[in-house]
């Protein structure tokens, strides 16, 4: 397979982990076990993904001048990830996610910070990233008209742009007819119905739907690809790794097919290990991981 050339215009956060054996209800207060800070926002996250597959990584995003902001732009270029796209702002704070992991799942809250200047204008002083990529990565993590701004141009230069509709909110119309692959989840996928109609996306759509694999539409079916058998330790950044290798695939020449299956067992691997990017594979590993697998 060529070498892929992946943009990712996206979200950096912390984020700030907890690991307990029980959530605790409204106005109540558990001790937790573990306390862990890793390198996270989904942006970074299938930029780290698509780059340990072995794609050339830009990506476009936004820290701030603090400790987390200085941190994570040391690792994501240990990553290999290319950051002239990252700028520094003065005065307000990294975007940071609080994570609580309880019995093998999470809930998590964001807090943008420097992740709402991931303006168009920050695209816009970045537009050759954009035009020399295979592929382009987008989430929900910025603001929405950035999501507007890089589909129009990835319309116009007829590249192909996957968007993961994650956190949910409504896409409009002229993004939804825009791109080329969206990745909901099951809710994320329930939530879209209440605005657009299913017949109207679901040549675009690869729904993921963790435990059962991932589905996508052929001929007006509906093909599951099932998911791999794997011992659970934290299920952070398991989409962002599906997503990641959906782009190194589809970017490379692969089939929808193809690319959902191999995305498939990026995903099982990376659900092994606490953390958003810590058991994100290697491509030799996933390869490793299929044929001990079939």
């Amino acid at each position: 397979m060529k070498s892929v050339k992946v943009a990712v215009v996206g979200s950096i956060n912390m984020d700030l982990t907890v690991t307990t054996d029980r959530v605790p209800e409204k106005g109540e207060t558990v001790l937790g076990k573990e306390f862990a800070t890793f390198p996270g926002g989904k942006g970074a996250n299938q930029a780290v993904a698509a780059s340990r597959l072995g794609a050339t990584v830009q990506l476009i995003g936004a820290v701030g001048n603090d400790t987390f902001g200085t941190e994570l732009l040391k690792h994501l270029r240990e990553e290999n990830i290319h950051t002239e796209g990252v700028t520094v702002v003065e005065y307000i704070a990294t975007g940071t996610a609080t994570i609580i992991l309880s019995e093998k799942d999470n809930r998590i809250i964001v807090a943008p910070g420097a992740n709402a200047f991931v303006t168009p204008e920050l695209v816009e002083r970045h537009i050759e990233i954009i035009q020399n990529s295979d592929v382009i990565l987008l989430q929900l993590e910025i603001p929405l008209e950035t999501v507007q701004y890089v589909s129009k141009i990835a319309q116009e230069f007829n590249i192909p742009v996957i968007i993961n509709p994650a956190p949910y909110q409504d896409l409009p119309a002229e993004v939804l007819k825009s791109a080329t692959v969206l990745t909901p989840n099951e809710v994320e996928f329930q939530e879209m119905l209440h605005s657009v109609s299913k017949e109207t996306i679901q040549d675009k759509l690869i729904i993921t739907k963790g435990s059962l694999g991932s589905s996508f539409y052929k001929e007006s079916n509906e093909l599951s690809i099932p998911a791999y058998k794997v011992a659970v330790e934290d299920t952070t950044g398991a989409g962002d790794t599906f997503n990641g290798a959906l782009a190194v695939q589809l970017g490379g020449g692969a089939t929808k097919e193809e690319a959902v299956r191999f995305a498939n067992a990026a995903a099982a691997i990376s659900v092994t290990k606490i953390g958003a990017q810590a058991g994100m594979p290697t491509r030799e590993a996933v390869n490793n991981f299929i044929r001990n697998n079939e």
